[in-house]
């Protein structure tokens, strides 16, 4: 494991969540119930990517959304230059196999004291983690208190995930995205081939909109596979690798998804993950989340 002095854990700690050492609140507040006829409709954080996470976190609070997919951005530190830039990988490596475990116990009381069910983190692995980049990540998520892990993977990684979850016991789902790339998600068949011979704890993140994107259909590939998603991602998109799009204004099946989750009672978070153009984070989020109310009402 690479040694990190004190002034370089300084530096990167600077930029993020972890230099911030977030307390929990002295009083936490009530659980924010977002749950509709069923459905749990949680969001995201990438979605607050123009806030730090205490701005991501008072977002999910205004707009009413009482669960969360913590995406790294939110934790890790950035870099230096524009807002939401990266820090060198090599630094980022370091801080990730350095950083104590009591910065994201803290972190994930944050959110709970907010009343926001931390359910998953997003920590994508991959082709070139080491096996303690890995590791680090389950000993995030559970010092966090979330249950699963969701990833922008690459396909052949998920040989190397899979001992961890299994010593971990915490599933991992392999997040798609619309263009079929060699090694990348976004057929049904990529997919099979990452848990084809692996354990149940390789899973699946269902992005619908990329799905559709793709010109894949997420309300069958839903019905076929839901015992092996851990989570959604409801976006809006055009098929044929077309735009993101304001709820409604695309192609994809966004309310016979929820209806599909409500009529079968899956248990399966439905994430909104704002991607479209607009003004506002937390207005936009919110017509987001109006939407699927809408539709569930």
């Amino acid at each position: 494991m690479p040694d990190l002095t004190r002034r370089q854990f300084s530096q990167l700690a600077a930029g993020g969540a972890a230099g911030l050492l977030l307390p929990g609140s002295a009083t936490a507040s009530p659980p924010i119930s977002s749950t509709f006829a069923g459905v749990r409709i949680g969001v995201q954080s990438y979605s607050f990517r123009d806030r730090d996470l205490e701005g991501a976190i008072a977002g999910m609070v205004e707009v009413g959304i009482g669960e969360v997919e913590l995406y790294s951005g939110h934790v890790e530190p950035r870099g230096e230059g524009r807002r939401g830039s990266q820090p060198d990988r090599e630094d980022q490596r370091r801080w990730r196999l350095m950083a104590p475990l009591y910065i994201f116990e803290r972190i994930g009381k944050q959110v709970r004291d907010a009343g926001i069910n931390l359910y998953a983190y997003n920590y994508s692995f991959r082709e070139d983690f080491t096996d303690d980049e890995i590791e680090r990540g389950f000993e995030m998520a559970k010092a966090l208190g979330a249950k699963v892990i969701t990833a922008s993977s690459n396909v052949t990684t998920a040989r190397r995930i899979d001992p961890f979850a299994k010593k971990h016991k915490m599933r991992v789902g392999m997040h798609n995205h619309s263009r079929i790339v060699e090694n990348e998600f976004a057929r049904p068949e990529d997919f099979d081939a990452a848990r084809k011979g692996m354990s149940e704890y390789v899973a699946i993140n269902l992005d619908i909109g990329h799905f559709t994107a793709a010109n894949f259909d997420p309300v069958s590939y839903l019905e076929k596979e839901y015992d092996n998603i851990v989570t959604l991602h409801i976006k809006d998109r055009k098929r044929d690798q077309g735009d993101n799009l304001p709820f409604g204004e695309g192609d994809t099946k966004i309310k016979e998804v929820l209806h599909l989750l409500r009529e079968k009672k899956y248990p399966i978070p439905a994430n909104i993950e704002y991607e479209y153009k607009g003004q506002d984070t937390v207005a936009e989020v919110r017509k987001c989340f109006e939407y699927c109310k809408s539709a569930l009402a």
